[in-house]
């Protein structure tokens, strides 16, 4: 199929609107919006269309990365699409060729899936093997896809057992990940801990820092670390503004977008809307626009396909609902091979086939994609808009990220993100993500950024983005029970003391401080890492994981292996005998009570849905952890709370009931469900390891975690 998108008629052709239409739907001034375009915009749009196929010839950035790779350690920052992973493919077949070996470590699972499939293709299967915690398969190949967190693990079993790790290249995918809040300090970890002789090569499109990370990793791995930019975008950008009249104007008074500069700041129509007492609106309050008008003027000026991405998940599956069918029915063709493409994808996976919003697909070309749908269900409709079969795709901006596909056109709807706690301004990296995906390299000679107005849209924050530099990377580098247990399985805490001096937020207070790495600095900054360590150490001799002379007492040796959320407090747990020896199903509903995900609070539950023999089993393990998890608390550890209601949830999954009667009966979305579960199964394997200690416990893990991985769920890692 041609993924260009033709528009729909001659220039001013009167693009084709439904017929009826709620009155909901209008514009607030009853009448529809008409295609309209700034004069300026003329040659921009006639530059719209499929670049000249070309034999493929690296980019002079691509070359110099290649060449530097090996020679230590590499730092490469391109805009989304321009060719990272190229570099990584030439890096890797250059170890290959040398008999070694290389690891290539990802943020997310899904990009995780992704590069392995892509790889196996690359350099056969049985050259490639994936570790994800979920999923163990060719773990010997000489080169490992995973994530990040597992290689971080490999790297504390490697200095418990005083092995080196078997590995002579380490590739760190989107390594602006370093100052995740979230995930930052597994990074920081991996880095520090990883030997000097193994080269890492790190790729991002953004880092705002990257000179300090270069000086950070120089003075602390003793060899040099080569910065490799590439500023201009594969695909130029415009920026445009969409008025609600359906009249696009440049958002910029001037704008060189193969240079990506704006100058003279704002355009003046932007200016006029912003300072008008009462500016027309997409949509009433609270309300969504018709999104069937915007894609009207999208494909009248051959802007389609388009990523929309909205403030929430709720609207993004309700925009699906306000699109016409417009799309396919000028295009009867790509009805028909969007039809078939959906048979073909959906018929190994039964849940997607019967996802609710097939039609919507079917009928409209349109689909919503958010992390409450199910992982199988969003591979699908990221397949179908890469191969160009849809007209647009409704996102969330906290998939920005994670999305795998690109676009002609992205418009954006709110200027703020929501953290997990409150909603935040856009930064510069999470706006640049989320622009990086318009414009397909080898499809598109330009892509958009279309900035919607409305309550949650700040457009001169919007502008100040375009032109914004990369958000610099803060340290996230934290000391938490598991890292405290896992040193001490290999250092003493003099050595401790040595690592914390060698981390990221040691060097950046010491580079501030001072305008260079000092030593002296460094050691002074990294005090307060230390002096957290030893409080952290201090609790744990005091409850008998560690012995005075500062070594691991038998229980702190496999408390070390519970890589977890909570380690401490399952493995009081343990002590305590509160976990089953039999019954997989409570086993995995007690275990579900320790992953700590925002969704999974507890909400009311039905008294008829509660078994009797989880709810003893539960109300007697928070009784019995209640004392200790309050010396936790007095002492300044945090402790989560223990819910019953993802217990009930897991309890059910496990015990054989049906996806559709255990959805129904759970307050979570499909895809939270679905990481919750693969939550719990990752708790039960670290419980798994345990057999020499509890051989009962640690079977019936294994069994809950047999009883878990059946469809939907496992559809999550064998994409």
């Amino acid at each position: 199929m041609n993924s260009s998108h033709k528009p729909s008629g001659k220039p001013g052709a009167k693009p084709h609107f439904r017929k009826k239409r709620h009155s909901a739907d209008k514009s607030p001034a009853g009448r529809t919006m008409k295609p309209g375009s700034d004069p300026r915009l003329k040659p921009v749009f006639a530059k719209i269309g499929v670049p000249e196929s070309k034999p493929f010839q690296a980019d002079p950035f691509q070359e110099k990365a290649i060449e530097a790779v090996g020679k230590g350690d590499c730092l490469v920052m391109a805009p989304t699409g321009s060719g990272k992973t190229y570099i990584a493919e030439k890096a890797i077949e250059k170890v290959f060729s040398e008999g070694k070996r290389a690891w290539y470590a990802s943020p997310l699972k899904a990009l995780t899936n992704a590069i392995h499939t892509a790889f196996c293709r690359q350099f056969g299967e049985k050259n490639v093997g994936i570790l994800t915690g979920d999923r163990k398969e060719n773990p010997d190949a000489p080169l490992i896809i995973g994530t990040t967190e597992i290689l971080r693990n490999q790297l504390y079993d490697a200095m418990h057992t005083g092995e080196d790790i078997r590995c002579d290249l380490v590739i760190l995918d989107e390594a602006h990940y370093l100052g995740d809040p979230d995930r930052g300090v597994v990074w920081e970890e991996t880095i520090i801990y990883m030997p000097p002789r193994v080269p890492l090569l790190l790729l991002s499109a953004t880092i705002g820092n990257a000179e300090e990370i270069a000086g950070w990793l120089e003075s602390m791995r003793s060899q040099t670390c080569t910065i490799i930019r590439a500023k201009r975008r594969p695909v130029p950008l415009q920026p445009l503004f969409f008025h609600p009249s359906g009249t696009l104007f440049p958002f910029l008074a001037e704008y060189d977008a193969s240079l990506h500069i704006g100058r003279k700041g704002l355009h003046k129509k932007v200016l006029q809307y912003l300072s008008a007492d009462k500016p027309p609106l997409l949509a009433p309050p609270r309300r969504l626009p018709n999104m069937a008008d915007i894609l009207a003027v999208l494909r009248h000026y051959n802007l389609l396909p388009a990523i929309f991405f909205l403030k929430s998940r709720a609207d993004c599956d309700a925009a699906i609902t306000l699109c016409d069918e417009a799309g396919l029915l000028a295009d009867p063709e790509r009805a028909s091979a969007l039809r078939n493409r959906m048979d073909e994808l959906t018929r190994f996976w039964p849940h997607a086939a019967r996802h609710p919003q097939r039609m919507h697909i079917e009928r409209r070309g349109v689909a919503a994609h958010h992390s409450g749908h199910l992982p199988a269900w969003k591979m699908v409709v990221e397949t179908l808009m890469s191969e160009g079969l849809l007209d647009a795709v409704f996102a969330t901006s906290t998939v920005a990220a994670g999305v795998n596909f690109p676009a002609r056109t992205v418009l954006v709807a709110n200027s703020d993100r929501f953290n997990g706690t409150e909603f935040m301004p856009l930064s510069s990296t999470e706006f640049h993500q989320m622009t990086g995906r318009a414009g397909r390299r080898g499809k598109d000679r330009i892509g958009f950024a279309v900035a919607l107005p409305g309550k949650f849209m700040d457009l001169r924050h919007f502008g100040r983005m375009i032109n914004a530099p990369p958000t610099e990377v803060e340290s996230q580098i934290r000391i938490d029970f598991s890292m405290a247990l896992n040193l001490l399985l290999s250092h003493t805490p003099a050595m401790v003391k040595a690592i914390m001096n060698r981390s990221f937020a040691a060097f950046r207070i010491a580079h501030r401080l001072t305008g260079k790495s000092s030593r002296k600095a460094s050691a002074g900054a990294a005090e307060l890492l230390f002096a957290d360590f030893n409080r952290h150490l201090r609790f744990l001799k005091e409850k008998g994981f560690v012995n005075n002379d500062d070594r691991l007492s038998d229980d702190g040796l496999w408390a070390a292996q519970l890589r977890i959320d909570q380690p401490v407090l399952v493995a009081e747990g343990f002590r305590r005998r509160l976990f089953p020896e039999k019954e997989p199903a409570v086993m995995a509903a007690l275990m579900a009570c320790f992953v700590n995900e925002r969704e999974a609070d507890d909400q009311e539950i039905p008294e008829h849905l509660i078994p009797e023999k989880l709810l003893k089993a539960f109300l007697h393990l928070r009784k019995q952890l209640q004392p200790f998890a309050k010396e936790m608390v007095a002492k300044g550890f945090p402790v989560f709370p223990l819910y019953l209601t993802p217990a009930v949830t897991v309890y059910h999954w496990t015990s054989g009931i049906s996806w559709e009667e255990v959805h129904k009966n759970s307050p979570l979305a499909e895809g939270d469900l679905v990481r919750l579960l693969m939550r719990t199964a990752e708790n039960l394997r670290h419980v798994g390891n345990l057999a020499h200690v509890f051989p009962g416990v640690s079977k019936n893990a294994i069994a809950a975690v047999n009883a878990i991985l059946r469809e939907p769920v496992t559809d999550a890692y064998t994409l």
